[in-house]
């Protein structure tokens, strides 16, 4: 399939520009302006930082044109890149980072919100005293909404992704997203991310298992917020949709990956007799609002290694 057609729209302070920080913000549907005008008035006052977004593959012309005009109207170096079809979440990484000028690429999800005033200033600054390989900030919850709807995905999201420092350090590739990732690009130039990813997660602690062999990652504590929780029929979709990208993943780094949880868990139920027959039970018991939220964050964790169970060898 040939490359999609990208149209591209830059606002008067691109052009002259020269950030020591790129901000690489991609999106499929959700709206990235609260986060443009978020980062502009931080990144405005001292101009050392771009904004590039990306639109892949959307089909909204209202958001599209919604995007156009914040990115015309900040006073931060922006380009917002338009793609007339979607690419995938590694691809689209990719794309960004080639429309990208500074020393130093930070992507960003554009659901997630700065939890502090300095966020970018704090990026900023320390590509400025370290230059850092590989850095990530942290996630976190504390500006998220708490809906009932989004209450599975709030519990078990602060279990396993909001970590603090000391402990994301102890497995330093696997406590890494793109949600809030800072990598040099010269790095990046050297290991990109896996193209032949397709559907959701993995790509990113993928390509850490690959970066780390050659360069440390540092983690910080400079976290941004999730906005977009998801309903527990969404998370299930795309716990369904990653069966095959955790799959390429361990047969790619299986002595990492020996050590998850997770593979342990999938290697256990892939024993298990019948196990198409009663996976579709944990579905329905994380998919159940009636039940206790600590059962159905089981169910549903439960229900990823029965996915994963399949998937691998």
């Amino acid at each position: 399939m040939s490359e999609p057609i990208e149209s591209l729209v830059d606002n008067a302070a691109w052009p002259q520009a020269k950030p020591r920080v790129s901000v690489l913000i991609p999106f499929k549907g959700d709206d990235p302006t609260p986060l443009l005008q978020t980062l502009d008035r931080e990144a405005a006052a001292e101009m050392a930082a771009e904004i590039v977004v990306l639109d892949d593959g959307s089909l909204d012309d209202a958001l599209a044109t919604r995007v156009a005009e914040t990115v015309k109207a900040i006073a931060t170096p922006a380009r917002f890149v338009r793609l007339e079809r979607n690419v995938g979440r590694a691809k689209g990484r990719n794309r960004l980072a080639a429309h990208a000028r500074g020393q130093a690429l930070l992507f960003l999800d554009s659901d997630m919100a700065p939890d502090d005033p300095h966020f970018l200033g704090r990026w900023v600054d320390l590509v400025a005293q370290l230059n850092p390989p590989i850095a990530f900030g942290g996630f976190s919850l504390k500006q998220a909404p708490e809906r009932r709807e989004t209450a599975l995905h709030r519990r078990m999201a602060a279990h396993s992704d909001c970590l603090d420092c000391e402990a994301r350090r102890l497995t330093p590739e696997k406590t890494l997203f793109t949600s809030n990732l800072l990598v040099r690009r010269d790095v990046f130039a050297s290991e990109a991310f896996d193209e032949d990813f397709a559907g959701w997660g993995w790509e990113d602690v993928e390509w850490a298992m690959r970066a780390v062999r050659r360069w440390p990652i540092l983690h910080v504590d400079n976290t941004a917020t999730h906005l977009g929780l998801d309903t527990a029929a969404t998370l299930a979709a795309k716990y369904e949709q990653s069966a095959a990208n955790f799959a390429r993943v361990a047969a790619r780094h299986p002595q990492v990956v020996a050590g998850y949880p997770s593979y342990r868990a999938a290697r256990m139920l892939k024993r298990a007799p019948m196990l198409r027959t009663w996976r579709p039970a944990l579905k329905a018991v994380a998919l159940a609002d009636a039940a206790p939220l600590g059962a159905r964050a089981f169910a549903m964790r439960l229900y990823r290694a029965a996915l994963y169970a399949e998937a691998i060898r």
